[in-house]
């Protein structure tokens, strides 16, 4: 029983570390008052990217280095859009989604079903989530970039008061919520299915978004949901002889929808900040 428990366990870190990676750049992201639903498309190219470096060049970690500059530079049109052209960030992340999943599809078509020549450890990836998220917590709450990041996120009046530049301060949170989006993509074709497919992400960026918001915006809290929607990933294949297949690929999503539903009935302040998804107009007092 022990032995059972131990593998779920590992699974559950396995299937939970995408979601954790990518949920820690939405995380960074909307603390600093931007909603960003372009995850799943920044996945996919990251996704791509590590593929293709990684076996052109045959250094797995050249592809992560690709995933995360790639990831985050498809993300560039998006906080162009949101921040600076203050265009509405749903609509705007909808549309980087869109875009990501369509160019990664299209160009990964010469890499569809080759294995990976050299893939990477899914342990080193689980453990270097697990250290972003103590260290990514620790940034927030105890320093003074951390206080900068809440702040614009918060009131961003505070920080223009103070001379820094909000603007700044969101594209530099959207680009590293980019970066870990591609990261997440590159675990996902180097470690754990060393090959590329389109719709590789399976919906893995919208778990993501959601993690962002059941984890109250906090870090270390996002490690505990993260393994309970690995757990959950983790279960439906298990369950694969006995449940529906349609059922089983629903399930994830289905849990979403209650944790989220469950999430909004809950008393006391939900942790979003103030101006989340608000743009920021220097000189306009809202």
């Amino acid at each position: 029983m022990d032995d059972l428990v131990l593998a779920m366990l590992v699974r559950a870190l396995a299937f939970g570390t995408p979601i954790l990676l990518a949920g820690l750049g939405e995380i960074y992201a909307e603390r600093s008052g931007v909603v960003n639903l372009g995850v799943e498309g920044m996945m996919a190219v990251g996704a791509l990217a590590a593929f293709a470096v990684a076996q052109s060049s045959g250094s797995p970690y050249l592809g992560v280095l690709a995933a995360l500059l790639a990831a985050a530079l498809v993300s560039l049109p998006f906080a162009l859009a949101s921040i600076t052209l203050r265009a509405n960030q749903y609509v705007a992340g909808l549309a980087l989604t869109m875009l990501g999943l369509g160019v990664s599809g299209l160009l990964g078509k010469p890499y569809e079903g080759a294995p990976l020549a050299h893939p990477l450890p899914e342990a080193g990836f689980i453990v270097t989530a697990l250290l972003l998220a103590v260290l990514l917590w620790f940034f927030l709450q105890h320093t003074y970039g951390g206080l900068v990041l809440r702040s614009a996120g918060e009131n961003p009046e505070t920080v223009d008061a103070m001379g820094i530049d909000v603007y700044r301060v969101r594209y530099a949170a959207v680009i590293f919520g980019g970066a870990m989006s591609g990261l997440a993509g590159a675990f996902l074709s180097l470690a754990y299915r060393p090959s590329w497919a389109d719709g590789i992400t399976s919906g893995l960026g919208w778990i993501a978004v959601a993690l962002a918001i059941f984890a109250a915006w906090h870090p270390l809290k996002a490690v505990g949901a993260a393994l309970l929607f690995g757990a959950l990933y983790h279960l439906s294949y298990r369950l694969q002889a006995a449940v529906s297949p349609e059922f089983l690929k629903a399930m994830p999503y289905l849990f979403v929808v209650v944790v989220l539903s469950l999430s909004a009935l809950r008393k006391g302040p939900s942790g979003a900040p103030e101006s989340l998804g608000i743009p920021y107009v220097r000189g306009e007092r809202r």
